[in-house]
């Protein structure tokens, strides 16, 4: 299982404080586009530290929501959508190739994540937006992050139509649902302590499985695990879950 971590997340004035120290612990760095944090000092100085510590890059477009961290979720139509989520896998995929780099796979953020795991409308829209740009890169097409669930079949099925690969995602900070998804960080211990983050993240190792809010057992078949870069103790998560890789 592969590490990665949300990062080129400050912008201007405002810094985010783990990111140089966290990137030496992941194998996987999901770069912000602009569009809710990061701008091009930023993201270039991300790409270039990824490059660094020969860290996997993956764009991390999101709605237009700055003053929201990109946490509101946002009624766009389908083709405005797919031209914002392209026009910001493409802004990341330019600067990484000016650094010598290069953006493998796109991982939507925040609530357009938590959108295209509900919607199947939405999840449509992100995976032809992406397949649209790998026809002009058919030789090292992007993959599309999305959170593992009991309906990785399915989701399996859908990108093959349109040729993507993907990647399935678990989470190490965050408290899951009954439905497989993210409980919503307006309740009370949706994001976990650092030691309750730890015990999910062995969870997940060891037996594939999470316990829900409700403590229901569900189980989870995860390529990748998340740790966010904002969540409390992050770098020290981060630190711990490498030793248990």
């Amino acid at each position: 299982m592969k590490l990665n971590c949300d990062l080129g997340e400050s912008f201007g004035a405002w810094s985010m404080p783990v990111e140089s120290a966290i990137m030496a612990e992941i194998d996987q760095a999901n770069i912000a586009c602009g569009f809710h944090a990061g701008d091009p000092l930023v993201m270039k100085q991300a790409i270039l530290s990824a490059k660094q510590h020969d860290v996997v890059i993956g764009a991390h477009p999101a709605y237009p929501d700055l003053q929201g961290f990109g946490r509101r979720s946002m009624a766009i139509a389908a083709d405005e959508l797919s031209a914002m989520i392209q026009y910001q896998v493409s802004a990341l995929s330019g600067m990484a190739k000016i650094c010598g780099a290069k953006v493998s796979y796109v991982k939507p953020h925040g609530a357009l994540y938590n959108d295209m795991m509900k919607d199947t409308a939405v999840m449509r829209t992100v995976m032809q937006s992406i397949a649209e740009i790998n026809t002009q890169h058919s030789d090292s097409p992007l993959a599309l992050m999305v959170q593992a669930t009991s309906h990785n079949a399915a989701l399996k099925e859908a990108a093959q139509e349109w040729g993507l690969p993907l990647y399935f995602e678990a989470f190490s900070d965050r408290r899951y649902t009954d439905e497989g998804l993210l409980q919503s960080r307006l309740i009370e211990g949706a994001v976990l302590s650092e030691s309750d983050a730890l015990l999910q993240a062995k969870q997940l190792m060891s037996s594939g499985t999470v316990t829900t809010a409700s403590g229901a057992t569900l189980a989870i078949e995860a390529d990748s695990l998340c740790v966010h870069g904002d969540t409390k103790g992050a770098v020290s998560i981060a630190k711990k879950i490498r030793t248990f890789l």
